[in-house]
């Protein structure tokens, strides 16, 4: 076999070409090759956890094993998530009680959209299970096996020494609405979108990167039907009783920080922190709310939008807290594209279009009703907080087709069926390249750019 050896001047030759022909790629090629050399990659077996810090990654990434095996179109993976997220939305507005827990009780849906993931050491020996990060969320979960109906990675139960049901007469079987009393213990149902699940309340140790939790309490899914069944397990880190935040109190201190690599990223370092740690030095903070009626979310203060340099003229009911009704604005890492009441949402469009001043706009694509087919100057939009305001990079406010043609305004407007209350939700598109930190026990959210992508 021969070794064929380059000139230096032949090997800058081919290089250049090489490029240029890369380079000719249209975007969708582009991004489909360097998919294809990143799922090779070995980094995506390579657990990047340590400390009390872990590894986050997008569910859709190259390194995810949920990523379809045909990759969708720029449309259809907006109606995808924008579907998913209309199922959260609802949820996240039918939660008007004192007990907004997950699991939550028959014919209430769970709260569920597997957008960010990290890995989790579930039980002695451990397995490996991924988890959606879940700010909205208390109780975690996990598919188990001889689960009827799951179809992803299972946890083996039998195989732990340290696994353990919960007794029916347990605290913690007390602490989520409507238990039952099964063969195995404290035992419930729940419902997610056109699915029904039921699962047991059991304990066994969880490891976080390099912490191990040991009797933490979660449900193990024993059974799904229909088709909107999320694949894998949840990490709640809402509020509540059966949070991780509420079940370590004493080694987190009720505080955590994330940063979410941008959807588009092939090479990212997202990260979940879990605890105080050092703070950057440009955070900016402002006071984190509790609201009684969703005592589980994490509320803030938006009291104005701008757009360029132009405050928005919002109605200030639409914006206001209120502890009666629930209404607010939040921050929930599983919601993909931000919500606003529909006339918040109204006024910062219509503004965004003046500013804009072109005249293609495609009335609906994929969802959203402000994009268009000719260049655009696009204003920057900023949410302003009591204590911080936030400028959006044009990657959290604007999203693009696979060939680029397309630019359309990534938020959208939403009234919940039969609920007087309307959430804002700042959703994970807009925090990505952001670290949020959700300081509970000093009652703030701080927000610091991050290049975490």
């Amino acid at each position: 076999m021969c070794d064929i050896v380059l000139t230096p001047m032949q090997a800058s030759k081919s290089l250049f070409i090489a490029m240029k022909i890369l380079l000719s790629l249209t975007p969708l090629i582009l991004f489909q090759f360097f998919s294809l050399v990143q799922g090779l990659n070995p980094k995506c077996d390579v657990q990047d956890d340590h400390g009390s810090s872990l590894q986050v990654f997008h569910v859709l990434s190259p390194c995810s094993p949920f990523k379809p095996s045909n990759p969708l179109s720029w449309e259809d993976s907006v109606l995808h998530l924008q579907a998913k997220d209309q199922v959260r939305l609802q949820s996240l507005a039918s939660l008007v009680d004192d007990r907004s827990i997950v699991p939550t009780a028959p014919g209430r849906k769970i709260i569920h959209s597997p957008t960010y993931m990290v890995r989790a050491k579930i039980g002695n020996p451990a397995q490996t299970l991924l988890m959606a990060i879940d700010n909205s969320n208390d109780a975690s979960w996990i598919p188990c096996t001889g689960c009827e109906g799951c179809s992803s990675t299972l946890f083996v139960p039998h195989k732990s020494p340290t696994f353990k049901n919960i007794s029916c007469y347990a605290a913690e079987c007390k602490q989520i609405p409507n238990p039952t009393c099964g063969d195995s213990g404290c035992a419930f149902n729940l419902t997610y979108g056109n699915s029904s699940i039921e699962a047991d309340l059991v304990q066994d140790t969880i490891t976080l990167a390099s912490d191990p939790l040991p009797d933490y309490t979660f449900a193990c899914i024993t059974k799904t039907n229909g088709t909107s069944t999320p694949p894998q397990g949840l990490l709640g880190l809402g509020r509540g009783p059966l949070s991780l935040l509420s079940q370590t109190q004493n080694l987190y201190k009720f505080t955590f920080s994330y940063c979410l690599p941008n959807i588009k990223s092939l090479n990212f370092s997202g990260s979940l922190t879990l605890g105080p740690s050092a703070l950057p030095k440009d955070i900016k903070f402002t006071p984190l709310l509790k609201n009684p009626r969703r005592s589980s979310l994490y509320y803030v203060n938006l009291f104005a939008i701008r757009v360029g340099n132009i405050t928005v003229d919002i109605p200030p009911p639409a914006l206001a807290f209120n502890r009666t009704t629930g209404a607010g604005t939040i921050f929930d890492s599983g919601t993909v594209y931000t919500r606003l009441a529909e006339p918040v949402y109204d006024a910062v469009r219509d503004e965004f279009r003046r500013q804009v001043g072109a005249k293609d706009i495609v009335t609906s694509r994929g969802g959203f009703d402000t994009c268009y087919t000719v260049p655009i100057v696009a204003p920057t939009i900023t949410f302003l907080f009591e204590g911080m305001n936030v400028t959006l990079p044009h990657d959290n406010a604007l999203i693009h087709n696979d060939d680029g043609s397309i630019t359309c305004l990534a938020m959208a407007s939403w009234a919940p069926d039969n609920v007087n209350s309307v959430l804002n939700v700042i959703a994970n598109l807009q925090q990505q390249n952001y670290r949020v930190l959700y300081d509970v026990p000093n009652s703030r959210i701080g927000i610091s750019p991050e290049l975490c992508s």
